[in-house]
């Protein structure tokens, strides 16, 4: 296709921009020069040039004349001319010749065999303008073209294409875009990539569009050598211009942005180009189906997916791969497992990672069992599992906590001849950390280290385990083994440390490991002050918490929401209640967002402080703000006011919270049964036990033992019983306290022998008695004559190592004076105080009134 351009606005062209030295006929010609340029027999004096020595010309195969069909001519050069022949003397006889294509060639050929032939450049943009001119001679165009591209010696693209343009114009060749497309083709196809995008700009700035044959070509050379920003520069300034794109184009750019990680821009080409009703093919919506997958967006996947098999096209065993991880990865198992099914009654059977996918989506979807299942059946179909399939069923085993056959696969895995790599390593020890399998988890440990697989995780995972579980000691053993061996420790590795010692209470190790990790050159995180400042909380120890905050402010370190949590919560556990609602307004100023938990910790502060109409203050604070209060709110509000006596209003709080559609939980219907049973009002506790039950909930532990005491302190063992049997049937634990409360109610009703059997079922299980069940043991057989029985109570003590209290020698003192023997009596006051423990108000009124009692009772009995 031709097109005419319109006459050029561009500067004058400059020598200085050609990279190499050679004549390029820049100047114009005058008038006597063209005159006898175009008559060859003028005598006029022909213009020197060029005195410069002038590079290798351009020389085509010995066969190229055979080829192409040239006849054999030789021209004769005037023997005066003995520095060579002149651009100007070219290009007039070029331009003589113009009509004649074969005969120019053949002067053109001729002429760069002369000595000192230059392969100067107008002459040859003359001569591919006379050839493109003529149908017939297109190849041989293209051929100088890529034979003058590949050798080298040609000037820069940008030049190139403008003395093309130059030429056109001032000898009057209708511009023909071929010669360009064949232009910008021979750069891109010798590999000269950046030359081929000067040329493709320069063409652009001048007005001439490339065919896309051409850019597609340029475009799959650029992705090729991985010039990705090249490419999606080109792609900008055709998406600028409006040029016409086909489906490969769209391939090419979509890919391109997948490359360079721009997901969204790859997605929202696609959408574009469909949009704009170009044809798009197979290959189009695989790259989108694959950007959708790198998202992840499963269900727009899917979609390409169904629109490419309407089409007729056959999605690739890859393709459909893609989707159904990408459908694992957002948990949407459902169209994994149906893709899945699709693709092996479609006849391509099912592939390791389709089978790994699933396997990781089962058990992240807590269905381990299926994940199992799927790993036997494509080892019985004759799969062999790889690496990542193996790391993937032991994570999964892990996770679920089955540590057991997680060291099966483990042991499989290296049978296989598969060496775990230190992820596979991790899990494990992870898994056997939550599993509280402490040997095994050092063993693995150990192992790690003495390979020297284990990384700075590894070492992470067992000091922060050990410092959770409380034993500082060990991890820090774990930290100077890490020092040791050369792992040098992380932000992480500090934090998990200094954490150990803050729950530990040893603050000034945690403080000194502070100082440590910043004179190694690691500076401490928002993570690090907000482990110091809740350590310090709970140590009790307030400024030193609000210095550190204040620290953390000082390095340029912005607190994070925890952070502000923590001081409020910490002032709350401290008393400190009012000063913590005042500091939150100073932290909204600085743009805290308060949550429901914040107002949580304030209300249940001032109800701990005894101040009510505070906590309720807080609450009606908290509701203007808009903040929503949850169940706990709730929960802390009934169990306060009910502490307070203020039963009424805890009742007013219920209605409140049912009213916002709020259900109970099982917290809040506890509070609510624990203030009922305080206040001796079992007929209400009751109802709010029947309703906890018509709810669908399960009354734990808690709940059972209030009702049961509640019962008991009422004298209604019958009850108390009843619920007793009620937690054995419904397999509800119940442990000391349990048996505590019925144990002392049974010996107050005088059901010795009930309360005997239920002790000794109590040690049959395990439970060994503390302190209050002794206590209650004493009172109870001394209260029904059993002082033989209540002495060995107190020698059971002593086996035991429990000290005995004030009670029990209160309750035996108590005895003896009533069975009269006011000897006993006396020995276990002496023995009381041997044993350092001081008579109480109790003791002494024992001792001093009984004894008045027993000796009038005597005198009276004698006077008689």
């Amino acid at each position: 296709m031709r097109t005419r351009l319109a006459p050029s606005s561009t500067a004058p062209w400059r020598i200085s921009s050609i990279r190499t030295q050679r004549c390029l006929c820049s100047a114009p010609i005058s008038h006597a020069q063209e005159a006898s340029a175009l008559n060859p027999n003028s005598t006029a004096e022909q213009p020197e040039l060029s005195r410069n020595p002038m590079p290798d010309s351009l020389v085509f195969p010995e066969k190229s004349s055979a080829e192409i069909g040239e006849p054999r001519c030789e021209f004769t050069a005037p023997v005066s001319r003995k520095w060579g022949l002149g651009q100007t003397e070219m290009i007039a006889t070029l331009l003589s010749r113009r009509n004649e294509p074969d005969s120019a060639l053949r002067y053109f050929r001729w002429a760069e065999k002369q000595p000192g032939f230059a392969s100067i450049v107008d002459p040859f943009c003359i001569m591919l303008w006379i050839l493109i001119g003529s149908q017939g001679h297109h190849r041989i165009a293209r051929y100088m073209l890529n034979h003058y591209v590949t050798s080298g010696s040609d000037p820069s693209a940008r030049i190139l294409v403008d003395r093309l343009v130059n030429c056109s114009r001032r000898f009057q060749f209708e511009l023909d875009s071929r010669v360009f497309n064949y232009l910008l083709n021979s750069y891109a196809r010798s590999g000269r990539l950046i030359d081929a995008i000067d040329c493709f700009n320069r063409l652009i700035e001048s007005d001439i569009d490339p065919l896309i044959p051409n850019v597609n070509f340029l475009l799959s050379a650029l992705a090729r050598e991985n010039m990705i920003p090249e490419v999606l520069g080109l792609a900008g300034i055709l998406d600028s211009r409006g040029s016409e794109c086909n489906a490969f184009t769209i391939h090419i750019i979509m890919t391109a942005y997948l490359k360079d990680g721009k997901v969204d821009e790859a997605e929202q080409y696609f959408k574009k180009a469909k949009a704009s009703g170009l044809e798009l093919d197979a290959a189009a919506y695989t790259t989108a189906i694959q950007a959708a997958c790198r998202k992840p967006n499963s269900v727009m996947a899917c979609e390409l997916l169904n629109e490419m098999r309407k089409m007729g096209w056959i999605p690739s065993e890859g393709t459909i791969t893609s989707v159904i991880g990408a459908c694992v990865k957002q948990q949407n198992m459902e169209s994994a497992i149906k893709l899945k099914d699709e693709m092996i009654s479609s006849g391509t059977p099912m592939n390791l990672v389709v089978a790994t996918s699933l396997m990781k989506g089962f058990y992240l979807n807590g269905d381990l069992d299926s994940a199992l299942n799927l790993f036997d059946k494509i080892v019985h179909g004759g799969l062999v599992p790889n690496k990542i399939t193996y790391s993937v069923i032991i994570e999964g085993c892990c996770r679920a906590g089955k540590m057991e056959k997680a060291s099966e696969f483990y042991t499989q895995m290296k049978l296989a001849g598969i060496h775990p790599s230190v992820y596979d390593v991790n899990s494990v020890i992870r898994g056997l950390l939550r599993a509280h399998l402490w040997e095994e988890a050092s063993k693995q440990f150990d192992e790690a280290v003495e390979s020297g697989i284990a990384n700075a995780f590894t070492y992470n995972d067992m000091i922060y385990r050990l410092c959770k579980e409380g034993k500082v000691d060990e991890a820090s053993n774990v930290w100077h083994k890490m020092v040791n061996q050369g792992v040098v420790p992380s932000i992480v590795s500090y934090n998990n440390l200094i954490l150990g010692h803050c729950r530990k209470g040893s603050m000034d190790l945690a403080s000194s490991l502070l100082s440590e990790m910043q004179e190694s050159g690691l500076k401490a995180n928002v993570v690090t002050h907000s482990i110091l400042i809740d350590g310090y909380f709970k140590k009790g120890e307030i400024e030193r918490a609000l210095g550190m905050y204040d620290q953390m402010i000082g390095r340029g370190i912005s607190p994070s929401d925890y952070t502000y949590t923590t001081i409020i919560n910490g002032l709350c556990k401290l008393g400190h209640s009012s000063e913590a609602r005042d500091m939150m307004k100073t932290f909204v100023e600085k743009g805290f967002v308060p949550t429901c938990m914040s107002y949580n910790c304030i209300i249940d502060g001032f109800l701990k402080e005894g101040t009510v109409n505070s906590a309720l203050g807080v609450y009606r604070d908290m509701c203007e703000c808009g903040i929503s209060p949850n169940v706990f709110t709730y929960t802390i509000l009934i169990d306060g006011l009910c502490k307070s006596n203020n039963i009424v209003l805890a009742l007013k709080m219920l209605n409140e919270m049912r009213k916002k559609g709020l259900d109970l939980d099982i917290v809040a219907y506890g509070t609510l049964i624990n203030a009922f049973c305080k206040r001796r009002d079992m007929g209400n506790a009751r109802k709010v036990f029947n309703e906890l039950l018509e709810v669908g909930l399960s009354p734990n532990s808690a709940v059972y033992n209030n009702m049961i005491n509640g019962f008991k302190n009422l004298g209604n063992m019958e009850e108390a019983l009843a619920l007793y049997k009620r937690m054995v049937n419904e397999g509800i634990p119940f442990g000391l306290e349990t048996y505590t409360t019925l144990i002392d109610g049974l010996l107050k009703e005088g059901k010795i022998v009930f309360a005997s059997e239920l002790y000794t079922e109590m040690l049959a299980k395990g439970i060994m008695p503390d302190d209050i069940m002794h206590t209650a043991l004493a009172h109870g057989l001394c209260n029904n004559g059993q002082l033989e029985n209540a002495r060995k109570v107190l020698e059971e003590m002593d086996k035991r190592s429990i000290a005995a209290n004030v009670l029990v020698y209160n309750a035996l003192i108590a005895g003896y004076f009533n069975e009269g023997n006011l000897q006993e009596a006396f020995r276990l006051h002496d023995e009381m105080l041997d044993r350092g423990l001081t008579p109480d108000d109790k003791t002494y009124d024992i001792l001093v009134s009984r004894k008045f009692k027993r000796n009038g009772y005597r005198q009276g009995a004698s006077s008689i």
